[in-house]
């Protein structure tokens, strides 16, 4: 007879900071008063854990909350946010007093961020935006990043595809001489695949476009390839800014962990796809399990 295992990771942060709040004082004035109309937003679980409504209340120990700021800020599954991104990020989950203040004052000495963060300057000129997408991944943004040095694989380019309507995106390494019957093959396979055929593209990179390959593409598939000019503002804002995202996240990484750019575009990729985004007010990844619903 077959035998099913199951595992279950449980992040041993959360048991830290149950154990940490038993042994602080101040948890324990909150808990004689969580009576009180003042402190009515506490409450405490069959277990006497303390929570500030939905969130986990951190005690203050300042070890404690350095381990999670580190752990919100420099894992690789963040790859360093920006403060507002990991205020969002940190605040659904843990609560504690002067949350945001903390976060901004760890981001600006985070030595990393300040060697990799790029200055982003409002673009010139009257933005005319691009109609809004309907649904999901019917209509994608598509650019490169080039010129990255050569990694073993061969791989010396991102191919960044960006889903207009969730924010969410891939980021696949390519290699700068692959053919159009290359792109075909990558894109059925990675997108293709999960999300479906889109109904428009649009790409300010000309060159790699307009050839017979996103021809034949149109035909097979029935999208529509939306031309545009290098950098004008209506379409390349939202893609650009990725680029610098993805960018950072890859110099970041590579100065903490010491990885090639192409070991750390999965881990990059799951870190953009899962921080918050102001557009959306929310993660990419929640938004495409709330489009779901």
């Amino acid at each position: 007879m077959a035998e099913l295992y199951s595992l279950i990771i449980e992040p041993t942060i959360k048991e830290q900071i149950i154990t940490a709040q038993k042994q602080d004082k101040g948890m324990a004035q909150i808990r004689e008063g969580i009576d009180e109309e003042k402190k009515a937003c506490f409450t405490l679980d069959d277990q006497g854990v303390l929570w500030f409504k939905h969130r986990l209340v951190v005690p203050k120990d300042m070890e404690l909350r350095k381990k999670i700021l580190d752990e919100a800020h420099t894992s690789m599954f963040t790859l360093h946010p920006g403060r507002n991104k990991m205020y969002q990020d940190l605040k659904q989950k843990f609560w504690w007093t002067r949350t945001k203040r903390e976060i901004a004052k760890y981001v600006s000495e985070c030595d990393v961020c300040q060697r990799v963060k790029a200055d982003h300057l409002k673009p010139a000129g009257t933005l005319q935006p691009l109609a809004l997408p309907a649904w999901k991944w019917e209509d994608v943004h598509m650019d490169f990043i080039v010129g990255l040095p050569r990694t073993q694989k061969g791989n010396d380019s991102i191919w960044v595809i960006i889903d207009r309507f969730t924010k969410s995106a891939h980021f696949i390494p390519v290699k700068n001489r692959y053919n159009a019957q290359n792109y075909v093959e990558i894109y059925i396979s990675r997108i293709v695949s999960l999300h479906g055929v889109p109904r428009t593209i649009t790409s300010d990179k000309g060159s790699l476009f307009v050839t017979r390959f996103w021809e034949q593409l149109q035909t097979a598939l029935g999208t529509t390839l939306i031309h545009s000019s290098a950098y004008r503002p209506q379409t390349s804002g939202q893609v650009e800014r990725v680029n610098q995202i993805l960018e950072d996240m890859l110099r970041a990484c590579a100065l903490t962990y010491s990885s090639k750019w192409d070991e750390c575009l999965p881990l990059a990729e799951f870190a953009y796809n899962n921080s918050y985004q102001k557009s959306l007010e929310m993660a990419p990844f929640r938004g495409s399990v709330w489009q779901k619903m």
